[in-house]
């Protein structure tokens, strides 16, 4: 770009959730609230997965990560939005921007492709169960949550570099409590409507494939365990609810967002708000309340943490 298109925006101004004094105030208590829940919930989750024998298997190892990025995705919006309930003026310099977009983007593709990982996941141990440690062993699993930071990177990245190239030179405020991409996009100036398209294309065709792929994975799992009704698989198929359940949680507000934008403002900040700090909330419960082995791990914990405590 040249010297007259040079981004003269330095910095923009998030309206908020509301305006009002009182509501702001309910609002700081709430999600101060449920982001101590977020963070207490899913670092229960990887302790308990680290420290307990029973819980090593690939599942937990996939499962142990989904928690991680949900700290991570809530952490990138969350605190910010907290302390700004309090502030009077609420900006976000230009670059602070730039890289909410970028872990926004970087976190949740991340997400979508561990998600569907862990169906795959699923799929393999009750349609394969005798090659099942075979397929998913240690560096396998390593290398498949390498690869969702990597597509998360790059899926991220490239929607970083295409705004640095948009001229910004005078509108700066972004009806929302957090930057996004469709809406930085719309401050520039520019007729952006075909590119807010293609970036949001670009971001459905992700979402698409991974819930194509989950689909498929799912389709295979149920007709397993009908074939299988009276064999171990009905009970293995108890623990793809969880996975489903999250999957469906996670995936409608990003379709709604970015696949099917509605371009409703408050349905926008509410579906926003739902995938970046009641998703990352539910996990935890869901993945501890439906979950049997969790729920011992949890008990077996609790146990040596109060028999230590007496021995003291």
């Amino acid at each position: 770009m040249d010297g007259d298109n040079q981004t003269v925006v330095s910095e923009f101004v998030l309206l908020g959730l509301s305006n009002s004094k009182n509501l702001q105030v309910l609002l700081f208590l709430i999600f101060l609230l449920l982001y101590l829940l977020i963070m207490s919930g899913n670092i229960v989750i990887q302790i308990l997965i680290t420290t307990d024998p029973h819980l090593h298997s690939p599942m937990y190892f996939l499962l142990a990560n989904l928690s991680f990025v949900d700290m991570l995705l809530s952490s990138n919006t969350t605190p910010r939005m907290i302390i700004d309930f309090f502030r009077e003026k609420k900006t976000i310099s230009f670059a602070g921007c730039m890289s909410q977009i970028f872990f926004s983007h970087c976190i949740a593709s991340g997400e979508v492709v561990l998600l569907a990982l862990m169906a795959y996941d699923r799929y393999v141990a009750i349609c394969k169960p005798l090659h099942y440690f075979t397929i998913m062993n240690l560096k396998r699993c390593t290398g498949l949550v390498l690869t969702s930071w990597t597509i998360g990177f790059l899926h991220g990245i490239s929607h970083v570099v295409v705004l640095l190239q948009l001229p910004f030179c005078g509108p700066n405020k972004i009806d929302s409590f957090f930057c996004d991409m469709p809406l930085v996009i719309k401050l520039a100036c520019m007729d952006s409507q075909d590119l807010n398209t293609l970036m949001n294309g670009e971001c459905g065709i992700l979402a698409v494939t991974c819930f194509i792929l989950l689909l498929i994975s799912y389709t295979y799992i149920l007709i397993t365990v009908h074939q299988n009704s009276k064999t171990g698989a009905s009970k293995a198929l108890s623990t793809c609810t969880a996975h489903i359940t999250v999957v469906m949680i996670f995936f409608l507000p990003c379709f709604f967002i970015y696949v099917f934008p509605l371009n409703i403002t408050w349905l926008d900040k509410f579906l926003a708000v739902f995938y970046s700090v009641i998703t990352p909330l539910l996990n935890p419960v869901i993945y501890t309340l439906r979950n049997k082995e969790m729920k011992n791990a949890m008990k077996r914990f609790i146990g040596k943490f109060l028999r230590a405590k007496g021995n003291s």
